[in-house]
Formats: structure tokens, sequence, C-alpha cells
């Protein structure tokens, strides 16, 4: 754990020191490039891992940072899937574990802040990319002018059923439907034009719903549709999602496992079109311990690390019946899916051996792989020769997979003894008590804030904003503001709003109030709250 952490700020270093505010560190030449945009986008993805590793002063320090220097209205043209899962993944994650970090959160945490403003700002340049007939998104928007004229309309499976968790985690903070509602039609238009024997291929024209390339498999291009069906499931506690899943697991064990290993298939005849592995495959066994198939996960586990062992890597392409590297995929540019899946079968099964591929892993990055600036991808793994790049992922994911890996004490492992009780302008709210859910990016998401926000936002904060303004003149007064019920307008309830965070912490109840200043509970809301802008007493 402690040759991890010193992984972590070898490269995290390097990277403010000869990169920032770039996107990404070049390690051989000790300087930085933007790659996915322009957005700091390794601080962005390193900042949850920041608080994982314990260290809360610099995690405050690169929220400030965040906040005063990442800008989205610029004419950039940014992967549409790249960004979601790195920037408003890593900015929702951020957001979510500010008050464990020690960060003062604002009033209404966590329904509102600065990082969750920037994850909507950064979700909604994302949307023009939606508009389509079949609700499946082109895979670039450009930030300032939405989508480009000429912009292709083929995109990746895994480009069109990645969004759910990060877009319906800020459905239900801000209370914008917009998000998780197109990223549901999304998931939806790839199930309704699944082929015949149940398969979806890898690249398929969002405009005419034709499939472009029908290959189908678990790995590129396809892998991170099947992983979120099964944690939006979880998330949103979503039947549905799980069992489109489950049929989708039937087809592939059908038609692609053989041997416990995963093969690519043509999606309509199901006959074999590519036997290789890709290192992004590894992912799959992370996969089955979540939905509780552990032995069948230990077993294709087992396989891919003999793999790992050959090279000291999992090359991008692996020929499993010639059992070497395919050419031109010889590199590995430090993935973490292998340590991923380890990390997940460790807490379910406390096997040792997922320890050993731990180890094995720092060795290998360590002996690789580490430079004078960071950690270099690993262009050929038969020579070991190095590429100018060290991809964000490697702080975001690899380096904190492997920290959890060792660390069965984090946070993060919290079976659900310990948690934080939060009191917003919607009720009380349990908070940190475990369960998160990782995005593709390894941005770990709190499934209880999703039930911490109400839908009905805006009239809720009318009367939050005009109870202060109120209260500013009222001072000395105690009152209670009756809110209207989210079941219709002229109902009331006894919920009344706390507002001792601004009176010395004095603390108030509605039943030791005989007069409440404002309060109408028999008016409907309009009424209730203004005519031409002004607040009316009891006694006007």
């Amino acid at each position: 754990r402690e040759r991890v952490r010193a992984m972590f700020y070898h490269a995290y270093e390097h990277y403010l020191e000869s990169a920032f505010p770039y996107d990404e560190l070049r390690p051989l030449t000790c300087d930085g490039q933007d790659t996915w945009g322009s957005f700091s986008l390794t601080l962005i993805d390193a900042l949850d891992t920041l608080l994982i590793l314990g260290n809360v002063s610099e995690f405050q320090r690169v929220v400030n940072v965040l906040q005063e220097g990442v800008d989205f209205d610029i004419d950039v043209n940014a992967s549409v899937f790249e960004t979601n899962i790195r920037v408003v993944g890593g900015l929702l994650s951020a957001h979510l574990l500010s008050k464990k970090a020690g960060v003062e959160v604002e009033v209404g945490w966590p329904c509102a802040g600065p990082l969750l403003r920037m994850a909507e700002e950064a979700a909604r340049k994302l949307l023009p990319a939606f508009q389509t007939p079949t609700g499946m998104p082109y895979g670039t928007v450009n930030l300032l002018h939405g989508v480009n004229p000429g912009e292709t309309p083929v995109t990746c499976t895994a480009g069109i059923g990645t969004f759910i968790v990060e877009f319906a985690t800020l459905s239900h903070l801000t209370g914008d439907p917009v998000f998780e509602d197109v990223a549901r039609r999304a998931l939806k238009a790839l199930w309704k034009n699944r082929s015949d024997i149940g398969l979806v291929g890898n690249h398929i024209d969002v405009i005419t719903a034709k499939w472009v390339a029908q290959d189908a498999g678990i790995g590129a291009g396809v892998d991170s549709y099947f992983e979120y069906l099964v944690k939006g499931a979880i998330l949103l506690q979503d039947k549905e999602l799980m069992s489109m899943f489950l049929e989708y697991n039937k087809a592939i064990k059908n038609y692609t496992k053989f041997d416990d290993w995963y093969l690519w298939v043509q999606m309509y005849k199901g006959t074999v079109s590519m036997p290789v592995f890709q290192s992004l495959e590894a992912y799959w066994p992370g996969l089955q311990s979540l939905i509780g198939d552990i032995d069948n996960a230990m077993r294709t586990f087992l396989n891919y690390y003999t793999v790992w062992k050959q090279f000291g890597g999992l090359p991008e392409f692996y020929n499993i019946p010639q059992g070497y590297t395919v050419e031109k995929r010889e590199g590995y540019p430090l993935r973490p899916e292998l340590i991923e899946s380890a990390m997940y079968l460790y807490r379910a099964t406390r096997d040792p051996t997922l320890l050993e591929l731990g180890r094995d892993a720092v060795e290998s990055i360590e002996k690789i792989s580490k430079v004078d600036c960071g950690f270099a991808t690993i262009k050929d793994l038969r020579d070991h020769r190095l590429d100018n790049r060290m991809e964000s992922f490697f702080l975001a994911e690899t380096v904190k997979y492997l920290y959890l890996l060792f660390d069965p004490d984090n946070f993060i492992h919290n079976d659900g003894s310990d948690f934080d009780v939060v009191f917003t302008p919607y009720g009380e709210c349990i908070l940190n008590a475990g369960g998160y859910i990782f995005n593709t990016e390894a941005h770990p998401i709190d499934p209880a804030a999703l039930h911490c926000c109400r839908k009905r936002k805006e009239e809720q904060w009318e009367v939050e904003d005009l109870m202060r303004e109120f209260y500013s003149l009222k001072r000395n007064k105690k009152f209670t503001l009756k809110r209207a019920s989210d079941h219709g307008e002229g109902e009331s309830t006894g919920d009344s709003v706390d507002t001792s965070s601004e009176s010395g912490g004095e603390k108030r109840s509605s039943k030791k109030n005989t007069h409440s200043l404002l309060s109408c509970p028999s008016q409907s809301f309009n009424s209730k709250l203004a005519v031409l802008g002004q607040v009316f007493l009891d006694n006007t």
C-alpha cells in the first residue's frame, strides 16, 4: 500500500510541476499536452484519489484551483464519452466527497455546490449530441457550437450506453430530469437494435440505427455499456436495467465464451470473427462479481492473469490460439481493468492470489514504466519500449484500485456501520454509508446521495430565498415556514425549514411557535408567497 502511495505522488507531483494546466503529463520530455479537451484533466481525474489516500489539504486546494481555472466555454471538439466519464464523473464524485474532505460546503449541499454546478455545466455542453432521431448520441461535440455539421453519425456502443451513472446522479441532485432521460433513451435504443440472437455490435449509425461494425464481444467499443446496465441497476435499484443485462449475459455466454475466454463473434450469426483477448475486457470478472457470479469470474480472471505473467502487463490485443501478442497491439498504457477486477474479487473472496496480482502489477509498473518525470505508457511489452504519455486514468483508476486492493479499512469499503447524517432543505439524509458505485473512470458515486434532493427544487429554493431575505429584516423574531406538500400545492405539511444555521445555531420547532409570521397553509403555493413581488404577512 505504501509503495502504491509513493507511485501516486511520483506521478502526481510531476504532473503539477511539469504539465499543469495541460490535460496530461508527457513523462519522457517532462512537459504537458492537451488530449481530451483542455480541462486540466489529470487534476480532475486524480481529485477523489487524493481523498482515498487521505490527503484532505491537497483535495481542498485542488477544488479551489478547479473552480477558478476550468472553463467549458471553449471552442474545442470533445469526446462526449470521455468528457462524461472523466470530467462529469470526476466532478460529481469530488462534489459528493467534499464534506468528508473538510471542504466548507454551501447551504443545501449535496443538492448544491460549485463542483455540482461545474458538472452540470459540462454535461449541458454534451446534450446537443443526443438530439438525433434515435436518441443515440454523436461521438463528438463542440463545447461552444454543439455538433459540427460534418460530424460522423457513427458511434461505438460504449459511447452510447455509458451515461446513466453520471446523468442519473446529476438529475437526482439538480432536480432536472433531462440528463437521466437522454441516458435512458440511448440505453433503450441499443437494446431495441440488438440482433435476433441477442447481441449488439461495435459501431452503429446514430441517425439510421444501422450497425456499421458488426463484431460482438465484451471488449473495446462495447465494454462499459454492459458495465453501466449493472451499475445503473444497482445505483437506481432498477430491475429493468438488470434484466436487460442478464439477457445479454445469456447471449454472451452462448455465443462468445470458450473455455473461460471471451471471443469476438458476428452479431447476427454468432460465428467467431476474432479469437483475441483485449486488455479492456479484463473488467468483466469484476462485473461478474457484482452480480454474484464469483466462480465464473475467478476462472476468467485466472486466464487473464496468465497473460499478465507472460508479459508483465496486458497487451492491448492477445491472440488466444497462438498465445502471443497481435501486431501493432503490443502496448500497455498502464490500464486498470485487471487490477479493478482483482479489487472487486478480493472484496468477495479474500483469495490471496488476487493480492499477488496486485504486487506483480506494482513490480511491473515500477520496473518497466517508471521514469524521472512519472510513469510512461509501455509501447511494446516484448522489449519494454516506452511512449511519451501518461494517461489521466493512471491516477484516476490504476493507482486507486491498487491502493483499495491493499487498504481493506478504507472508507470506500464501508459496510454501512458508519455513516453521516446531513440536513438539507429537503429533510434528513444519510451519506457516506458505503456501497459506492464506481463509474467507468473509477470515480465513486455515493448511491445514498440520490435520495437527498427532492425533484421539485425550484419552489423550495424560492421559499429559501424569500425566507432568508425576510429573516434578515426580522432577525430578532422566531418563525417557521410551512412547505407545500410534494403531492399538491394546496396541502400543508408539518415540515419546517430549519434556519438555525443563520441564527447562532438556536434550535426552533414549529410546535413552540403559536404564531407563524409566514404561513398560509390553505392557499396555493403562488398566492401564498407573493403578489407583484411582495410577501404578505398574516395581518395584511
